[in-house]
């Protein structure tokens, strides 16, 4: 499994409970070591808020635009983050578990030691993100677009990945044999060094011009 490659949030054995402010977060405010459950964060627009040693477990985010996010030590449990704006992201050591994701904006973030987990992310967006230490597991990640982004060091295992979009991202050692798709958008340069298996071989053979025959 890829998870043993990749650094766990450090997180303290007992978290309290607390809750975010009814008023609006302010650009640069930080919350710190608790649990965060059961709720609705709606209509907030914030930029660079710090998340530190938090769990989010069942919140629901609407509405939200909080470019320069920095999530360190977070672990997201069963959360919908549909259509968020975390543009320019910084992430560490993170885990989105059982989560939707769908449409989620991460253009241009930072990622690193960051665990998707049986994750439905229809249509995220990761445009120009630079990963290192990121494992995709059992992940729905239809029309998913990682366009221009860093990849290194990513795992992604038994996903969903039919059209996704990877111009412009070098997929050199990045192992897709276990992943399910019919097309990917991705060029003859970006595919090499990429690991398939030989059924997906078929996929690829109208880029280079090749005719099949059974």
């Amino acid at each position: 499994m890829s998870t043993s490659k990749i650094e766990a949030p450090k997180m303290p054995k007992e978290l309290p409970s607390i809750s975010l402010p009814d008023e609006a977060l302010n650009s640069e405010d930080s919350f710190h070591t608790g649990i965060i459950s059961d709720c609705i964060m709606d209509n907030q627009k914030a930029s660079k808020v710090a998340f530190d040693k938090i769990i989010f477990r069942n919140v629901t985010f609407t509405r939200i635009a909080m470019k320069d996010i920095e999530l360190t030590d977070v672990i997201f449990e069963k959360c919908d983050l549909s259509n968020v704006d975390f543009g320019e992201a910084t992430i560490h050591r993170t885990e989105f578990r059982n989560c939707k994701i769908i449409g989620m904006d991460m253009t241009g973030a930072t990622i690193r030691n960051v665990l998707f987990d049986s994750c439905l992310g229809d249509y995220v967006n990761f445009r120009m993100a630079n990963f290192r230490q990121v494992a995709f597991e059992e992940c729905s990640l239809l029309s998913a677009d990682f366009y221009e982004a860093t990849l290194q060091k990513m795992y992604f295992e038994t996903c969903k990945l039919d059209r996704a979009q990877f111009t412009g991202a070098k997929l050199a050692g990045i192992d897709l044999s276990s992943c399910d798709f019919t097309s990917l958008g991705v060029g003859v340069e970006e595919l090499r060094g990429c690991i398939i298996s030989r059924g997906q071989a078929s996929v690829f053979a109208s880029l280079f011009g090749l005719i099949l025959k059974e």
